[in-house]
Formats: C-alpha cells, sequence, structure tokens
C-alpha cells in the first residue's frame, strides 16, 4: 500500500455493521477521526456512538471533496452500505490499520521518544 499524501478525504463512519451511518469531509483526516472516536465534538457522531472508520476516499483538494461527499449523502443508504462492503464487508474498523508502522498513514504518526 503506498503512502497517503494529502490529508483530505471523504469518509463513512458507522455505530456498528449495518448501523447508523455518518458521511463527512474534512481536511484534517487523523484529527478528525480522533475526535469522532473519542467524542470530544458535539454533534451526530457522539450522539449516535459513531466511531468506527468504515470506508475513506482521500483527495488532492477540498473542493473535489465536498463534491463528494454531497454526492453520497444524496445516494440511497444501500448505495453507500455497498460501497462500504466492496472493500470492508466486515465493516471492521479501518483506523488501527491506517496508523500501524506500515500503514498508509504512518508517516503522519509523532515520532516515537527513546528512553
Amino acid at each position: 500500500m503506498e503512502l497517503i499524501h494529502s490529508t483530505t478525504a471523504v469518509y463513512m463512519m458507522a455505530s456498528g455493521q449495518h448501523g447508523t451511518i455518518y458521511i463527512g469531509v474534512t481536511g484534517h483526516f487523523i484529527q478528525r477521526i480522533q475526535q469522532h472516536r473519542e467524542g470530544t465534538r458535539e454533534g451526530f457522531t457522539r450522539r449516535y456512538r459513531v466511531k468506527r472508520l468504515v470506508w475513506f476516499e482521500m483527495h488532492e483538494g477540498i473542493m473535489t471533496a465536498i463534491q463528494r461527499e454531497k454526492s453520497l449523502k444524496k445516494y440511497r443508504r444501500d448505495w453507500n452500505v455497498n460501497l462500504i462492503e466492496r472493500e470492508n464487508p466486515l465493516w471492521a474498523d479501518l483506523y488501527p490499520a491506517l496508523m500501524r508502522e506500515a500503514g498508509p498513514l504512518s508517516h503522519l504518526q509523532p515520532p516515537e521518544r527513546s528512553l
């Protein structure tokens, strides 16, 4: 898997498999996903306990990402479910894999401190 250089993304979070879905867009992907997971921002994901990153798509610019988010929000739920299940059939939380040593966003992790 290649490194992802942009931090602009469209993403879908879920409360669980076939649960509540939230579609979002951000220019600060890692930080926003952490906010959803930790419940530090007021709003939909906190209220409905939507913490699992189940799908994302990186974009070079915020304008194309916003257009994609708007189009996904217009689609019927079953279309978004199919989009998730094409790449993530079990609706696994993708966030931990992003941040692993060899994950596509591992270069965004803070360096480990040596003792």
